[in-house]
This record gives structure tokens, C-alpha cells and sequence, in this order.
């Protein structure tokens, strides 16, 4: 009774928020990450779309207008990560809070001397735990371009990452899948990062993944999405566990349609 009732619900959700052909067509010719998806992908990421956009409240501010080919494309790039996954992997948070541009926001931490030290971080986007996802407008915009930076897919690989507690580089991940395959290999790749960082040499990651686990596997995610081949010639291991976790592959899928 109650899977009945869950299906006629989202059957009057996708009717009553029916995304307009045009321009579901013309968000998927300007993003490049998303021109080669197959007829089934682009059914089945339009169906995830529609719902994100009937089931999330948008939230702008400082004066920013958003309509709706601003809400479509952001929902879509939220979408894709979340594209093969298995049942309601957005379900624990509803707001999407987009500035217009970079935002600042206090920061304060206690040292190992009981010592309070305070500073502004300026962000292009933030993920708060069972909170809204923010985001800047002008970084969205940047963003799918096929050059490695997603601020929207960044923030989502933060979602998924807090679903089982801590944001710490550790999805939940599928039963199939083992935790101590995923944590050496991921491992074994940021402190290769890290020490690469600390040596000024070139990368194909943002420096900023060497920040931490956590951020590590949401630039890592972004790039997986972005530049797939990037990230499957530089860090293969990671790259086979990605394939896995979000049961998409990107190269593949790029190489193919190509």
C-alpha cells in the first residue's frame, strides 16, 4: 500500500513540475559533461531532475533573481552523481541557498592551548550537515564546462559522504564494496597529493583536495565527472572505485558517444 502510494505521488510530482522540452534540451547542449549520455541516461536523470526541483526549496539571496532555467541547472548538475544510485540518496535535507557570488563566513576553532583563534573564509559553496546545500550563482555558472570544476558536484560528494555520520572521504558504500579496499586506495592517493602539494609540483587535482579526506573525495568526485580521463590516467584505483560507488563511467561513456 504504501509503495502505491509513494508511486502515484511522485507520478502527480513529474506531472505537475513537467520540465519544458526546449529547455531541458538547450541545459543539455551547454553543459559538455552531460551532451553524452545515453537515451536511458537522459530519461532517467530528467525523471531524478524533475523531483529534485518539485521536493527541494530554492533560497536566493543578497538580491539575486533565479528563474527557472537557473533552478534546472543546478538541479540537473546535482542530479548526475546521484544518477545510478538506489533509492533516496538527497532525502535528508530540502533547501538550496544561492548566493550571487562568493560568500564569507566566520570561522572559529580552540588550539591544543585552549587558545580561540578566529578568521573569515571566503567559500564558493558549503554542504552543512542535514542542512542546505549554498551555493554561489557566479561558481555555478563555471561550472560543467568539461574543465574539472563543478562547485554543485563538489557539494553533493559532501551530501553523499555525510550520510553515514562524519564527512570524512568515506561514502556508504554499496554492499558490494569493501571499506578497506576503498580506504587504502584513497589513502594511498591523497597523501601521494599531499606530498606532491608540499613539493609545488604540477597536479591534475585542484590543490585544495590535499585539505583533507573529505575534500579529497568531493574535487576527486568533480573531476571523475569532468575530466574523467584525467583522473583515470593519474589515479586509475581511485578511478575503478568511483566507477563502483556512482556506477557510471565517464570515460567510458565520453569515449564512446565520441
Amino acid at each position: 500500500m504504501f509503495r502505491h502510494w509513494h508511486r502515484l505521488r511522485e507520478k502527480r510530482l513529474l506531472e505537475r513540475h513537467r520540465i519544458d522540452e526546449a529547455l531541458w534540451r538547450h541545459t543539455l547542449r551547454d553543459l559538455p559533461l552531460l551532451r553524452d549520455l545515453s537515451a536511458a541516461e537522459d530519461e532517467r536523470l530528467r525523471h531524478l531532475t524533475t523531483l529534485f526541483l518539485a521536493r527541494k526549496r530554492f533560497e536566493p539571496v543578497l538580491g539575486l533573481q533565479l528563474d527557472q532555467p537557473m533552478r534546472l541547472l543546478i538541479a540537473v548538475q546535482a542530479c548526475l552523481p546521484i544518477l545510478n544510485l538506489d533509492g533516496e540518496w538527497d532525502r535528508d535535507w530540502r533547501t538550496v541557498i544561492v548566493y550571487p557570488g562568493e560568500f564569507i563566513r566566520p570561522r572559529s576553532e580552540v588550539d591544543a592551548a585552549g587558545v580561540m583563534h578566529e578568521w573569515s573564509e571566503v567559500l564558493s559553496g558549503e554542504s552543512w550537515d542535514r542542512g542546505p546545500l549554498v551555493l554561489s550563482w557566479a561558481d555555478v555558472e563555471a561550472s560543467g564546462h568539461g574543465e574539472g570544476y563543478n562547485v554543485v558536484i563538489h557539494e553533493m560528494a559532501h551530501k553523499l559522504d555525510a550520510l553515514n555520520g562524519e564527512t570524512d572521504g568515506l561514502p556508504p558504500l554499496h554492499p558490494d564494496m569493501r571499506v578497506s579496499d576503498w580506504t587504502r586506495v584513497f589513502r594511498a592517493a591523497f597523501e601521494k597529493l599531499v606530498s606532491a602539494v608540499e613539493r609545488d609540483q604540477p597536479q591534475p587535482l585542484d590543490p585544495y583536495a590535499a585539505e583533507s579526506p573529505a575534500e579529497f573525495f568531493a574535487v576527486i568526485s568533480e573531476a571523475f565527472f569532468e575530466t574523467p580521463g584525467l583522473v583515470k590516467a593519474f589515479y586509475p584505483p581511485v578511478y575503478s572505485l568511483l566507477v563502483e560507488f556512482y556506477r557510471q563511467d565517464p570515460a567510458t561513456r565520453l569515449a564512446s558517444r565520441t
